[in-house]
């Protein structure tokens, strides 16, 4: 049996809660919801902004995948979670953007959107992933 073990790094934002940015257990690293805050500041930002919000959380995301030991390229499943179904055509183009870039091969990775309520008023976007290494 392969241990889990929990994933952290200063790339992308501490845990508010009771949980870790990532899990791994053999070839899979499972990345805990992300929201679009600074790492550095620990603050949200790009308030009102979902497309930048988008590429911030993506950011994170991706940050909690290499420190789980793989890469944005190894991501399967991608789910996000937005408040405002009006916000999905500009969400879909900065996720867009950024999938295709960090995508070297050319397989997207899968997704789910969802529109529901999210744990702070400022927060447009939450994503989570699941990456499976070789």
């Amino acid at each position: 049996m392969t241990a889990k073990t929990a994933i952290s790094t200063p790339d992308a934002p501490a845990p508010a809660h009771t949980f870790h940015q990532g899990v791994r257990k053999g070839p899979f690293v499972q990345v805990s919801g992300q929201g679009p805050v600074d790492p550095a500041t620990g603050e949200y930002v790009f308030q009102g902004d979902v497309a930048a919000q988008t590429t911030r959380t993506l950011e994170n995301v991706r940050a909690i995948v290499e420190a789980g030991g793989a890469t944005f390229d190894d991501v399967v499943m991608l789910r996000v979670y937005l408040t405002k179904r009006e916000d999905f055509p500009i969400m879909n183009e900065a996720y867009g953007e950024f999938v295709t870039k960090h995508c070297p091969g050319g397989v997207l990775p899968s997704r789910t959107t969802v529109f529901t309520g999210l744990p702070r008023e400022e927060m447009l976007v939450e994503i989570d992933a699941l990456a499976i290494t070789d």
